[in-house]
């Protein structure tokens, strides 16, 4: 999903200007189908997957679903809120999650969760790989996620991120087609990726969609 640093408020209607929160929602109302997320105090509006991405994701499933870590102690899930620590109001929805069953216990603000329940994050890329592999590298970190996945569509690559520090990840695994990823067992099973499967799904429109994005004018990427 290609992303955009959003630095318009919306107009006060008390005489105070809006909080971020507050200008997420608006956005949120604005745009349906649009991801929104608040990363180092920036509101980043992403739209809609093309349909590439949405093939890694279903294939990414896949692996986790058989190892059954959907349902009993934890779940997987899509576009589920996570709220992080270093910012007031800072949040991401990372395309995919491991999670504790007892997640809607750790609700905290605005449909987002405790960071203490995640057990993975993984995000697919598109022209916005920069936030994904910078300015979230950072913010997972920060909010100590255990272990984040990026299938980045841009270099080809799969990145396995463990060992949260304070603002980054002690350990960054790195794999190229033809290898197989195993994952940590801090997810709760044994999971292995295929990263050959993952990464020719995604480039069947990724170079397209960069292309476009380089030749635009203005096409700069947030963070």
């Amino acid at each position: 999903m290609s992303a955009a640093a959003v630095e318009h408020p919306c107009e006060p209607s008390d005489g105070e200007p809006p909080t971020l929160l507050e200008e997420a929602d608006r956005l949120m109302e604005q745009l349906p189908g649009h991801r929104v997320e608040i990363i180092g105090g920036v509101i980043t509006v992403a739209p809609p997957p093309d349909s590439a991405h949405a093939a890694v994701l279903t294939d990414v499933m896949i692996p986790f679903l058989s190892a059954g870590l959907h349902g009993g102690e934890s779940h997987v899930l899509q576009g589920v809120g996570l709220w992080l620590p270093d910012g007031p109001e800072d949040y991401a929805i990372p395309d995919l999650a491991v999670v504790d069953a007892d997640l809607d216990e750790h609700l905290i603000e605005f449909n987002c969760y405790d960071p203490a329940a995640f057990r993975l994050v993984l995000e697919v890329t598109s022209s916005n790989y920069r936030n994904d592999l910078r300015n979230k590298v950072v913010a997972y970190a920060q909010a100590k996620i255990p272990v984040y996945v990026i299938v980045d569509r841009r270099h080809t690559r799969v990145h396995v991120l463990t060992s949260p520090l304070t603002n980054d990840y002690d350990s960054h695994e790195v794999y190229a087609p033809g290898q197989q990823i195993v994952l940590p067992s801090s997810v709760g099973a044994e999971v292995k990726l295929d990263a050959t499967r993952l990464l020719t799904a995604g480039r069947r429109r990724a170079s397209r969609e960069e292309a476009q994005q380089e030749q635009a004018p203005g096409g700069g990427l947030s963070g």
